[in-house]
C-alpha cells in the first residue's frame, strides 16, 4: 500500500502526487475506489483529482473503469537526463549481448535503496524474470543489485542492512557480514553474481558501469536459466560495461 494519509495541510500538489503515488509495477491499474484507499484520500477528492489527472492527459480510464498512467506522464518521464543517455549509451551494448546469449539483458540503476530497472531485452526463449522496466529489484539479492552496492558506499550498505535484508529464495544471502565478504569480491572482480537468490532457476552475472569520477552511474545484466554457466559470460558483460562507461564519462 502506498501508505499516503489525508493530513490537515496536505497541498493540492501532495494529494496529486499521492495519487499517481499509487500505481507501480505491481498495480499498474486501479479503480477509484483502490486509489483512495492506498493514497489515504476520501472517494471525492480522489475523484476529483483523477478526473483533473484524466483531463491533463496523467491518466487514462480503461474499458473496466480502472485507471493506469497517462501517455502524457510516459513523455515527460522518458526527458530524465540520466536515464535517456545511459538508455541511448547502453541499448548498442545491451543488444549485442542480446543477440550473443537470447538471454534477458537488465539496465539499472540506483533508487533509494533500490536498483530501478529502466531498460530490458528478452525474449520468450528467456527465463522468466520478476522484472519489469520501472520495477525496483533488491540490492542484496540480485547480479544487478550486487554491482550497484559494492561501489556505492558504506552508508547505503549500512542502510539496507538495517533494514533487514529480506529472504527472497532459501539462498538469498540474509547475513550483513556475508554480504559485505561478498562484495569485496565484487569490488575485486569487477563482477556481480546472483545465484537463484532473487528468483528460483534463474541466475545472474551483473557489472558496474562507473565513470571517470568513480561513481556508479549504473549496472547491466544478464539473467539466465540456473543450469547456464554465467562465468563464462562475465567477460562479455564486463567488457560491456566498460563500453558504456566510456560514452557516459
Amino acid at each position: 500500500m502506498a501508505g499516503r494519509t489525508n493530513a490537515p495541510g496536505q497541498s493540492v500538489s501532495q494529494r496529486l502526487l499521492a495519487v499517481l503515488d499509487c500505481f507501480d509495477v505491481a498495480h499498474p491499474a486501479l479503480t477509484l475506489t483502490e486509489v483512495a484507499t492506498r493514497s489515504g484520500l476520501p472517494i471525492s477528492t480522489a475523484r476529483r483529482l483523477i478526473n483533473e489527472l484524466r483531463d491533463w492527459g496523467g491518466l487514462e480510464r480503461l474499458d473496466d473503469g480502472r485507471y493506469r498512467i497517462g501517455i502524457r506522464l510516459w513523455t515527460i518521464g522518458s526527458l530524465a537526463p540520466q536515464q535517456r543517455g545511459l538508455r541511448e549509451a547502453a541499448l548498442p551494448y545491451m543488444h549485442d549481448l542480446f543477440q550473443a546469449t537470447q538471454e534477458n539483458i537488465q539496465l539499472t540503476v540506483l533508487e533509494d535503496t533500490h536498483a530501478l530497472c529502466i531498460e530490458k531485452i528478452s525474449s520468450t526463449k528467456a527465463v522468466p524474470t520478476r522484472t519489469h522496466i520501472g520495477g525496483r529489484l533488491p540490492l542484496h539479492a540480485t547480479g544487478v543489485g550486487k554491482a550497484i552496492l559494492a561501489f556505492s558506499g558504506e552508508e547505503l550498505l549500512s542502510s539496507i542492512t538495517r533494514a533487514g535484508l529480506a529472504r527472497m529464495t532459501p539462498y538469498t544471502i540474509i547475513q550483513p557480514g556475508r554480504l559485505a565478504a561478498t562484495l569485496a569480491e565484487v569490488r575485486k572482480s569487477g563482477v556481480a553474481y546472483s545465484h537463484e537468490e532473487m528468483t528460483l532457476g534463474a541466475v545472474s552475472v551483473a557489472a558496474p558501469v562507473v565513470g571517470l569520477d568513480g561513481r556508479v552511474h549504473a549496472a547491466l545484466g544478464i539473467v539466465a536459466h540456473s543450469r547456464s554457466a554465467v562465468d563464462r559470460l562475465a567477460p562479455a558483460v564486463r567488457t560491456a560495461a566498460l563500453g558504456i562507461a566510456r560514452w557516459i564519462s
